[in-house]
């Protein structure tokens, strides 16, 4: 009999991983579905780059690396630091991983203890409490509101932090929600991390490249260096250069934190893909006009999806700062009830009847640790768009009381 792992009963499937491969099952049944569920561009992986990669498996470049990544990579991501971020970052502080999100596991595994505490502001991306959990760790769950931003407020970093706390984990601009932290709002959470040095923030920046004038890009260690000794920051090729299947991510910060992670990596994946890395190193290097391209086409889809979920009674639909979501509230349509009689108690209810009925998957907000929410994903083609705001307005002009 399989006995398996407690600390696999700590965590969760990824519940956007599911919804996606369940809108995926039933397209391959012959169902009509527009899946707004994935968190990727639309867009292709710009050509110089995958040029690139076969020039790497041109050259043989198909062996291990090693543990912390090529060094050519980690020389790229520390200029890309210095030119875009204005951080300090020597190639020695860079760790290049199998993904943003094993830069997260590498480093909360590595430095988390049971009875640790992590704070993870909500809405929150649905992986950041179930690797806390993993560890073994807690994560201490703070709820911001659409009011504020859904940003986390000085007062309530500072009322959760306690004796046990070793991380704060900032995303800006954010998944679900797409807020983004100025400049002086990280320089106010910052002044709360000053008075409690043994406190790290890991600052989740995957989505940097996708921000919207009038806001602003801004990472905390660089708006207040002095946290620059305790501050991993997270970033990686996926989101700005569309390189979600590619894998590649990538981490600076102090170098025992980073030694450390990479004697955890050398223990599981090894090395990240190598023909990849060098497509990377050449995202990070080659023409970068494509993100501003890119980021215009997903500030017309946002602002198209926004104003046309605002037209539907019962929906509130704040307008992002970055990132390719919305993150709606259906507070306006709990405890009304479908044509077939089903109640709409819950966000999940909502995006579970929506599906049935119209063919569109969306996440619950029940999924990011806020409701009554749910989050479309806006990196698709403006038409999918439309037509999927068409079918969530008939959905909700149909439901009842």
């Amino acid at each position: 009999m399989l006995t398996l792992s407690q600390a696999l009963e700590r965590i969760r499937p990824s519940p956007t991983v599911a919804i996606t491969a369940e809108a995926r099952r039933l397209a391959a049944e012959g169902r009509d579905i527009i899946a707004l569920s994935a968190g990727e561009p639309d867009f292709d992986t710009p050509d110089h780059v995958k040029a690139a990669a076969h020039a790497a498996i041109d050259r043989g470049e198909t062996k291990y690396t090693s543990p912390e990544g090529l060094p050519e990579l980690r020389r790229a991501v520390a200029d890309k630091f210095r030119r875009e971020n204005g951080l300090d970052v020597a190639p020695s502080q860079v760790v290049v991983s199998t993904g943003g999100k094993q830069v997260l596991f590498n480093a909360l595994i590595a430095t988390l203890n049971p009875g640790d505490e992590v704070i993870v502001p909500a809405p929150y991306w649905v992986s950041y409490p179930d690797i806390v959990a993993l560890a073994g760790a807690l994560p201490v769950i703070v709820p911001t509101t659409a009011e504020a931003g859904f940003k986390l407020a000085p007062d309530a970093l500072a009322a959760a932090i306690g004796p046990r706390t070793r991380w704060l984990i900032l995303n800006s601009p954010g998944n679900p929600s797409g807020a983004g932290y100025a400049a002086a709002e990280l320089a106010a959470l910052a002044e709360v991390l000053l008075a409690h040095p043994d406190v790290w923030v890991l600052s989740d920046d995957i989505y940097e490249h996708i921000a919207y004038p009038p806001y602003r890009f801004a990472t905390i260690a660089a708006v207040e260096p002095r946290l620059a000794g305790r501050t991993l920051v997270l970033n990686g090729v996926s989101k700005g250069y569309a390189m979600t299947g590619w894998r590649i991510g990538f981490g600076a910060g102090p170098e025992p934190l980073v030694r450390a992670m990479v004697k955890l990596q050398s223990q599981s994946t090894t090395s990240a893909c190598t023909i990849s890395q060098w497509a990377a190193v050449a995202a990070l290097e080659g023409p970068q006009a494509h993100i501003a391209e890119r980021g215009a086409a997903f500030r017309r889809r946002r602002d198209m999806v926004v104003a046309r979920l605002n037209a539907i009674e019962g929906i509130a639909c704040p307008v992002p700062e970055g990132a390719f979501y919305v993150y709606p509230s259906v507070a306006g349509l709990l405890g009304r009830r479908t044509p077939d009689g089903e109640r709409i108690a819950t966000d999940t209810d909502f995006v579970r009847a929506l599906l049935a009925a119209t063919g569109v998957a969306v996440v619950p907000g029940e999924a990011f640790g806020l409701a009554p929410h749910f989050r479309i994903s806006y990196a698709a083609s403006d038409a999918t768009l439309a037509e999927a705001c068409d079918r969530i307005a008939g959905f909700c002009a149909r439901l009842q009381g």
